[in-house]
């Protein structure tokens, strides 16, 4: 059996959408806690606890089914993936625990490749892999159970943004169009070693240099693509304006934008429809806004007078790294595209 064509969908693409998951989640019992300072109330990258005046828990949960045919490098990217909802909170991990879901007929030293690569990638990031818990399933699955810890008073909301920010995306996008195609052998090796490349790489080094600047909000953008991310980082009281030629685009991406669609694109389609207008932005470049990004980069807003030098500061780890819009007073709809 092979590792990658047992699957039918995988990386966050496989993200229940975005509208569907906020009907399920409205209708939930809660308890009201004022320790909780970060809930599923909002749709911020993970929950915060209060332990103290100086500390917070912050802690968040991340698996899916894999994207490449490599099992170690499956389970570096799901890692990285998962580390990322702490540094988005602007947060600094502390420990993880494993989740897997495993066939019965498959290899075992491919879950034993799928863990060490999960290894590696939490040992990059200074985090130690406590335990864990395992199940058998159908279709190969790993995530991790993250949590990190911050001082309270310096939590990085989704969507707390102010006008006149400029807006930072920290990788480039495409990643989900690339990894469609390359199920299809559709993209050449380059271009598929650029996608995994920055799929593995950690947000961490752009979250430490951040953090350095006075940052009004960040989210890392996934399964939702960047323009869903992007009208919940605009909340409602304002609008975030992107510059669409600025956006770094991985190589290959819009090429297979022209050939393949997504299921995970098609929902976050949906979703926006009637949140934005996308007439006179190119066919292939709308698909890759809403491209389900798996380990996507980080979505930055912070003060102008500061923009530049962080962006600078950002490339030296994530070279991609790029200015893309700012942010303005609510207009119309959460998101606009130049």
């Amino acid at each position: 059996m092979s590792f990658l064509s047992s699957c039918t969908s995988g990386g966050c693409g496989a993200k229940i959408g975005a509208g569907e998951l906020a009907a399920m989640l409205s209708k939930l019992p809660v308890k009201q806690d004022p320790a909780l300072l970060v809930g599923f109330g909002g749709r911020d990258d993970a929950a915060v606890y209060k332990l103290n005046e100086h500390t917070a828990l912050v802690s968040t949960v991340d698996f899916f089914s894999p994207m490449v045919e490599n099992p170690r490098l499956f389970g570096k990217i799901a890692s990285a993936n998962a580390l990322s909802d702490i540094y988005a909170m602007g947060a600094k991990p502390i420990f993880a625990l494993n989740l897997v879901c495993f066939p019965h007929k498959m290899d075992t030293g491919i879950l034993g490749e799928i863990l060490a690569g999960g290894a590696e990638k939490a040992l990059e990031a200074d985090t130690v892999i406590a335990g864990g818990h395992s199940i058998y399933d159908h279709e190969p699955k790993y995530g991790l159970a993250v949590n990190g810890i911050l001082d309270p008073q310096k939590i990085l909301r989704n969507d707390s943004c102010k006008e006149g920010d400029i807006l930072i995306l920290t990788k480039a996008l495409g990643v989900g169009l690339i990894m469609c195609a390359g199920r299809e052998g559709a993209v050449s090796p380059e271009i598929m070693k650029n996608a995994t490349d920055s799929m593995e790489r950690l947000n961490r080094y752009a979250a430490e240099k951040a953090a350095h600047y006075p940052v009004s909000a960040c989210t890392d953008v996934t399964g939702f693509g960047l323009l869903v991310h992007a009208s919940e980082m605009a909340g409602e009281d304002h609008t975030l304006v992107i510059e669409s030629s600025a956006l770094p685009v991985l190589d290959g991406a819009e090429q297979c934008a022209a050939a393949y669609t997504t299921s995970g694109g098609a929902r976050n389609r949906a979703f926006m429809d009637g949140k934005i207008d996308l007439n006179g932005i190119q066919a292939n470049l709308q698909e890759v806004m809403l491209d389900p990004q798996t380990s996507g980069g980080l979505l930055i807003a912070v003060p102008e007078q500061y923009a530049e030098a962080l962006c600078r500061e950002i490339q030296e780890s994530d070279p991609a790294a790029a200015i893309i819009g700012l942010v303005r007073s609510r207009q119309k709809d959460p998101v606009i595209l130049l």
